[in-house]
């Protein structure tokens, strides 16, 4: 059973992809990162040596540090940032836990290149509907908390992002594209290692809407409607990505969570 500072990989599966997931810390050394170049989702690395400089960024946030198998640099990590007023937790086996378990991982080498400040930086197409708001959503949720998402002209993607260090996405001839029948949401999905059962099928309801094939899903007119509502709602395309991410953390939940579970009106009253 783990203890009240540890977090056991089933239950921090659950959280991760949720809106109340806690910061991800992966402190494993140099060397056992490379005999295994993969992070849970959402983790981003540090250096447990320099934990004393950069654990208060964590201050009064919940926190779950992992290290190859949970012990000591997990450990010391995680009373570190207690020290900084995180609630910090440290994940029980680590690492090896996690991936014995066989819950997914994203390999290290797909995530793009991280500015001064640890985030990743992203270049679409202004006024997004379905796809540009799906893959930040996924980034966000699975790959990068603080990823920047940099809505701009369709003629000014690709020279945006060869300026300003971003990662191109959702237009021609960019790896993060549509790919066949495949949507944008699609090969992220498979990219970053994320096809678990529920993110299958949510691909598939993105899919759906985003290249007009409604057969696919019985949901996919109905979240082409709301993307289509919230394109409406606002001028903001980065309003519209706050709005959406709500969005898109329903219809993950209901893909996880909800599939089975139906809502009739009662038809068995008694007649008056």
């Amino acid at each position: 059973m783990s203890s009240f500072a540890e977090i056991s990989p089933d239950k921090l599966s659950r959280l991760i992809g949720t809106a109340n997931a806690p910061a991800l810390i992966d402190v494993r050394t140099d060397e056992d990162f490379a005999t295994d170049p993969r992070l849970i989702p959402g983790s981003v690395r540090r250096r447990h040596g320099d934990v004393s400089d950069w654990g208060g960024e964590y201050a009064g946030r919940p926190a779950v540090v992992s290290c190859l198998r949970g012990a000591k640099l997990a450990q010391g990590s995680a009373a570190w940032l207690r020290q900084f007023g995180a609630q910090a937790e440290t994940l029980e086996g680590g690492f090896e836990a996690w991936k014995a378990a066989k819950l997914p991982l994203i390999d290290a080498t797909k995530i793009p290149k991280r500015d001064a400040r640890g985030r990743t930086t992203w270049v679409t197409r202004a006024r997004p509907k379905v796809d540009r708001i799906a893959c930040p959503w996924l980034i966000r949720r699975f790959v990068d908390p603080d990823a920047v998402f940099l809505y701009v002209a369709p003629s000014e993607v690709v020279a945006v992002g060869e300026q300003f260090g971003a990662s191109p996405f959702d237009i021609e001839n960019v790896f993060w594209s549509h790919r066949g029948e495949l949507c944008t949401f699609d090969v992220m999905v498979e990219e970053f290692g994320l096809a678990t059962a529920a993110m299958r099928r949510l691909a598939t309801l993105v899919r759906g809407a985003d290249t007009g094939r409604p057969d696919l899903a019985p949901e996919a007119p109905g979240l082409l409607a709301a993307s289509l509502g919230l394109s409406r709602i606002y001028d903001d395309d980065l309003e519209q990505l706050d709005a959406g991410m709500l969005l898109y953390d329903a219809f993950y939940r209901w893909c996880r969570d909800a599939t089975g579970e139906t809502h009739n009106w009662p038809t068995n009253k008694a007649r008056p």
